[in-house]
């Protein structure tokens, strides 16, 4: 038996490594690409692999250096990160995307990556292994299961993450630091999974704790998980001459800088009535459900058609959108859900005003 876990890790990762698209193969002689790097693990940030490789191979075609990307427009970005998730990584993107290109290159170190904007603890360690060659290590829910395991950690996460980056720093290569993180995470990803772990063809079982006292489902200890609390609001649609009326979100905030239906604020209880002007207001007969990282909410629809001569109030700041453009303008997955209630359902927005 081999006792050397980081060797044998590798061998594994040679053979059967992931073919991602902003990933080098193994031995590959051909330097990283620090913004291919960077930008793959913003957007793997609470994003699965499949989710978020359409969208990276949009965006590289888009936009295909960091100094591109730091030029684009702040509508646009968030446009074209529709669909993804947790905006607030959208508008860090492309505020770090400016302080790269300000700088004139990325900071190589897991410490500098650390002071751009949207760069924590994971995604630094990640850029500094894989792009510069740093031995730092990266934890991600996939190494967390993997080391978890290997060791045996009884302490709950999150309080274990340092106890875990502790254990797995004597084992990360000089050589190849990189290649050890993303190791770890293919073997979370293909091997060592949640409910029924291939143990069989885990490399590291010659050396897993948990595998040794067949205990490897039990790891990694997590503290029972609290019910996320409701929330409730309103959203209007209001449809003049074929166009649907939106509204630009805040920049910070909940889907911030995106563009949305306008509403009332999101609230614990029933939501505020109050509509924006008066109207003959038709209310969709079911909620819209959406769960959110920390809340579940209830988007209830009210829906009203101005007849001609007559305009929505112009301090609103509404922006106007053919009902045909409205799949394709990059809009939340919340109003996206919206959008297609209203226009299946049977309650259509042919109201004059009130």
């Amino acid at each position: 038996m081999s006792v050397d876990p980081t060797a044998d890790l590798l061998r594994w990762y040679d053979a059967h490594a992931r073919s991602l698209p902003w990933r080098l193969a193994p031995g590959s002689r051909e330097a990283p690409d620090p913004y291919r790097v960077w930008l793959a693990e913003i957007m793997l940030q609470q994003t699965t692999v499949a989710a978020a490789g359409p969208f990276f191979e949009h965006f590289l075609a888009r936009w295909p250096t960091v100094q591109a990307l730091a030029a684009a427009s702040d509508a646009d970005l968030m446009a074209a990160w529709a669909g993804l998730g947790y905006y607030a990584r959208a508008r860090n993107l492309l505020a770090a995307a400016r302080v790269v290109a300000a700088r004139g290159d990325f900071p190589r170190t897991e410490a500098g990556l650390m002071g751009l904007p949207g760069v924590g603890a994971y995604t630094a360690a990640a850029v500094a292994a894989i792009a510069f060659g740093e031995p730092a290590v990266v934890i991600d829910a996939n190494v967390e299961r993997v080391a978890s395991r290997w060791f045996a950690i009884a302490e709950p996460l999150p309080a274990a993450k340092a106890m875990l980056k502790a254990r797995l720093q004597p084992h990360v290569p000089g050589s190849r630091p990189g290649d050890f993180a993303q190791a770890m995470m293919d073997l979370g990803a293909t091997i060592c999974a949640p409910r029924k772990p291939a143990c069989a063809a885990c490399p590291l079982a010659p050396h897993c704790v948990a595998h040794a006292r067949a205990t490897p489902t039990a790891f990694p200890v997590k503290p029972a998980r609290k019910p996320r609390p409701l929330k409730q609001g309103i959203a209007w649609w209001i449809e003049q001459h074929g166009a649907v009326a939106l509204l630009r979100r805040p920049p910070k905030g909940m889907l911030g800088g995106m563009l949305g239906l306008p509403g009332t604020a999101w609230r614990i209880g029933a939501p505020d009535e109050a509509p924006p002007f008066p109207a003959r207001w038709q209310p969709l007969p079911a909620a819209i459900p959406h769960g959110f990282t920390h809340f579940e909410l209830l988007l209830h629809m009210r829906i009203a058609r101005l007849p001609a001569g007559t305009d929505a109030p112009s301090n609103l700041g509404l922006e106007w959108v053919p009902r045909a453009q409205l799949a394709s303008i990059g809009l939340p997955t919340l109003y996206k859900k919206a959008v297609a209630a209203v226009l299946a359902s049977e309650v259509q927005p042919c109201f004059e005003a009130a």
